[in-house]
């Protein structure tokens, strides 16, 4: 483990599995989304569920799937490619439109938790894989868009995780010392992001992969966000 602040002021989220319940959102997407691509044809289905590594009986992605960290834009070339079409960008799109409307299941009750955070002087972020339009969206929806002072999508012109670029683009809008900021997401490229910005790496259980998976790139595992609060305390050394 690495050393991490006694006084942290900016708290950074991955999105999808973190700020939302992974399985309870993406996987009931993606169990009407990929069908209607496929337009009815089983065969042409059976091969996209495969590059993606989703699960139809089960109707869930599996934990090696590129949904799971992987930008828009990687996901929109695999089906694409499965699908043969060339315009990639407007697969892109689709995916986008579709995702932007997906059915959301919150971690917690995000509003009273951000409050909080943002009642106790943290600058918060959210750095996503997904585009910033769908992040916008759904921040929107859950209406708590307006607790977040960035928001940062793969397509914001930072990077996309485990680049640890898009992470320090929130240190320096917020004007807070990687040093001083937690990142936390439900993916190792979450970590891995943190932790080659200089911040420090907090995982959470509401995405696919398990604390075993995720605790040797760690500063802690939480079963999801709605404990940071007290993991925060515990640092700081306030109780």
């Amino acid at each position: 483990m690495s050393n991490v602040a006694d006084n942290f002021k900016g708290v950074l989220f991955d999105k999808d599995g973190t700020l939302f319940d992974f399985r309870g959102t993406w996987d009931v997407w993606a169990a009407g989304f990929l069908p209607k691509l496929c337009g009815g044809d089983e065969d042409l289905l059976r091969e996209l569920v495969h590059a993606l590594r989703f699960d139809l009986e089960k109707q869930e992605f599996q934990s090696n799937s590129i949904a799971i960290a992987g930008s828009n834009h990687e996901i929109s070339q695999v089906i694409a490619r499965v699908l043969k079409r060339k315009d990639v960008d407007q697969v892109e799109h689709e995916l986008a439109e579709s995702a932007a409307v997906a059915p959301l299941a919150p971690a917690v009750d995000l509003a009273p938790f951000l409050q909080g955070l943002k009642d106790s002087g943290y600058k918060l972020g959210v750095m996503t894989n997904d585009a910033e339009a769908v992040a916008e969206a759904h921040l929107g929806a859950a209406g708590v868009r307006d607790l977040f002072d960035f928001v940062c999508g793969f397509d914001s012109g930072f990077g996309a995780k485990p680049d640890p670029e898009p992470l320090l683009a929130f240190c320096r809008h917020v004007q807070v010392d990687p040093f001083h900021t937690v990142m936390l997401g439900d993916s190792t490229h979450d970590l891995q992001a943190a932790r080659a910005a200089g911040m420090a790496a907090v995982g959470v259980l509401t995405g696919v992969a398990r604390a075993a998976e995720l605790a040797p790139h760690a500063d802690a595992v939480l079963a999801d966000i709605g404990e940071l609060p007290t993991w925060l305390i515990e640092k700081s050394g306030r109780r």
